[in-house]
């Protein structure tokens, strides 16, 4: 997989993009999932040995040095576009690196790796209803009764299948956080296709990384002196390796531009690789299964998100 990435991947996004987006595009999509499920169990099965923030901020340090030296000369060449542009950089920096993997980790403290990929999967219909809430895009009736079957599923699964839950507001806060990081990831998405046109890609993943890096530290200080630390062993090291190459560094050059090739709704589309993925690498090495209220969750999001998308390119 990683001489496919260096060989394939990574040559691929020098290439200038193909109109209309060719199958290159949609393969990235699909790898760039499968890297992000198994960061939602990797996250899972460490929970104990690396805390939340302390996962997000190593991942993303990480990155950065594999980043850098591809994004150098281009950092140094486009400086004065970042520092014009250094707005909309803390924008994506804050949500993109920041945020969303600290409020996921966050999340996977308290809920199930089947949980958190299945109310990840909501993004998509956040994603649309915020194309209509802020940038003015109406939603036909169709879509409206997809927005609603997709947030009853997260409802039932928030729920575990249970109102009195939901009446009673005993709600996992796992499973809070995790909504939470998918609305920032909704965001980034959202946003993504206006980012600095001229930036080059390795110099605005780099640029980001940095601020997300930044926007963790006091978070990652406060985890520090409350007294939750790595816990030194190969297990540990091997999980920030594992999300600091794969779901940080060659996933989110892979997203940024399989979205700009193939636009933030369709790319949104290919998230929903990412619970099937996720839920077989789940059974496979935590021994999680799935329950009835998981079944019903995940037939009423993916039917929304049907809904909500059959008419949208």
């Amino acid at each position: 997989m990683s001489g496919l990435a260096h060989n394939g991947i990574l040559n691929f996004t020098l290439i200038s993009v193909p109109q209309p987006p060719g199958a290159s595009a949609y393969l990235l999509l699909i790898l760039t999932n499968l890297f992000w499920a198994g960061n939602w169990v990797v996250g899972r099965a460490i929970r104990d040995d690396v805390p939340p923030i302390a996962l997000a901020f190593w991942r993303w340090a990480l990155a950065l040095v594999l980043i850098l030296p591809l994004a150098w000369p281009h950092l140094r060449g486009q400086w004065p576009l970042l520092r014009g542009q250094w707005r909309w950089i803390a924008v994506f920096g804050v949500l993109g690196t920041g945020f969303y993997n600290a409020l996921a980790y966050l999340g996977l403290q308290h809920t199930t790796a089947t949980n958190g990929l299945l109310l990840n999967s909501f993004i998509p219909v956040i994603i649309v209803a915020f194309s209509w809430i802020f940038l003015g895009k109406p939603l036909r009736g169709i879509e409206w009764i997809g927005v609603g079957a997709s947030l009853l599923g997260v409802l039932s699964i928030v729920g575990r299948g249970d109102p009195a839950v939901l009446l009673g507001l005993h709600l996992n806060i796992g499973d809070l956080w995790v909504l939470a990081s998918a609305v920032a990831w909704a965001v980034y998405t959202l946003l993504l296709p206006h980012r600095p046109a001229a930036l080059h890609q390795y110099a605005f993943l780099a640029a980001i990384t940095v601020v997300g890096l930044i926007a963790m530290l006091p978070l990652y200080a406060w985890e520090i002196f409350s007294g939750r630390l790595i816990r030194p062993s190969l297990a540990a090291y091997s999980a920030i390796a594992y999300t600091g190459i794969f779901p940080a560094f060659l996933g989110y050059l892979m997203w940024n531009r399989g979205v700009v090739e193939v636009g933030a709704s369709r790319a949104g589309l290919f998230m929903h690789l990412m619970t099937p993925f996720g839920i077989l690498l789940a059974i496979m090495f935590l021994d999680e299964r799935p329950m009835p209220y998981h079944l019903v969750g995940i037939a009423l999001i993916f039917g929304g998100i049907f809904l909500t998308t059959r008419h949208r390119r």
